[in-house]
């Protein structure tokens, strides 16, 4: 059985989906879907797509196309799975599920009516780094008293991760902060119970705060701090201090240390080092097996429960 797919949004994510699947046998993405159809011509012509639109009707409208990838603006993504699932097609949709409650609510619930595979693109989950701590955990070895996390970009003008102007405005808690809440909900194997945060100034062109911070606590009594700023003028990403009952870990991306500094081999932990190609790969076993994947849209709806909880306290 070979899986057809087609992917929607060939900016700098959407290029990190296709070079991940390339790994991947059984796979093949048959049709791009982007805004600029020259643009999106060029990215087919490099991997070989035969089919390129700018309406992703077009691609859901293919009976050969079995699932789909989602790389656009987050405030499509809950329309478009929502389109996906109607369509009978697999989804994979990145993160953010949605960019409210309400988005999120109604994907979670077309999911459980269709029995489709809809997945959301938590990528920390997979990452071999954050997998390492999670085996540990699992094995009773490592339980998390604290979270300390950083994200941190220096994006004063609406840009994406390749410099390139956006044709949307991102956001810290729906988008960035969605990435540490569903974490460690998943890492402390506990559902969160308490959540506070506070905002800096709202930028006057962007409409958006630059600076946040984020308390969380879970039902084992685990808490977690979250920074997260569009203003930090030195390096860009996250980065993750685990502190626990036997040991502390800094996961840097994939990379994983130990609180002296002492790098940790994570190289077996996984088939491929690369966390999107991972996901990518539970996504379509699952499609193969017909189960449900790890990150479906029914296990980080509780991340979207608190980050409206969170939006709400902010407004307020």
């Amino acid at each position: 059985m070979t899986i057809k797919v087609a992917l929607a949004g060939a900016g700098a994510f959407g290029i990190k989906h296709l070079d991940g699947i390339q790994n991947i046998d059984g796979v093949e993405v048959v049709s791009l879907i982007s805004r600029d159809l020259e643009k999106t011509q060029a990215v087919a012509d490099k991997y070989g797509i035969g089919h390129v639109t700018t309406d992703l009707a077009d691609s859901l409208a293919m009976k050969e196309i079995d699932a789909v990838i989602l790389c656009t603006p987050t405030q499509m993504h809950a329309e478009q799975s929502l389109a996906c699932l109607k369509a009978g097609k697999h989804v994979q949709v990145e993160i953010p599920l949605a960019d409210s409650l309400k988005g999120a609510e109604e994907v979670v619930a077309l999911q459980k009516q269709t029995g489709l595979v809809a997945m959301c693109g938590h990528t920390r989950r997979f990452n071999p780094s954050h997998q390492y701590v999670h085996n540990k955990i699992k094995a009773g070895e490592f339980n998390i008293q604290q979270m300390d996390v950083q994200t941190y970009f220096f994006r004063r003008t609406n840009t994406n991760a390749l410099g390139q102007a956006r044709s949307w405005t991102d956001h810290l808690l729906w988008h960035h902060a969605a990435h540490t809440v569903d974490l460690f909900a998943y890492q402390a194997g506990s559902p969160i119970v308490q959540a506070n945060a506070i905002q800096g100034p709202i930028h006057p062109t962007l409409g958006i705060a630059m600076d946040m911070s984020i308390q969380l606590k879970a039902a084992n009594g685990a808490i977690c701090t979250l920074s997260l700023s569009f203003n930090n003028d030195g390096p860009l990403g996250t980065y993750f201090r685990y502190i626990g009952d036997t040991a502390t870990y800094l996961a840097r991306y994939d990379d994983l240390f130990t609180g002296k500094e002492e790098q940790i081999d994570v190289s077996k932990v996984a088939v491929s080092m690369n966390g999107i190609e991972l996901q990518d790969r539970e996504f379509f076993a699952a499609i193969k097996e017909g189960r449900e994947p790890n990150s479906s849209v029914a296990q980080v709806f509780n991340c979207y429960q608190v980050l409206n909880d969170l939006e709400k306290q902010l407004n307020a």
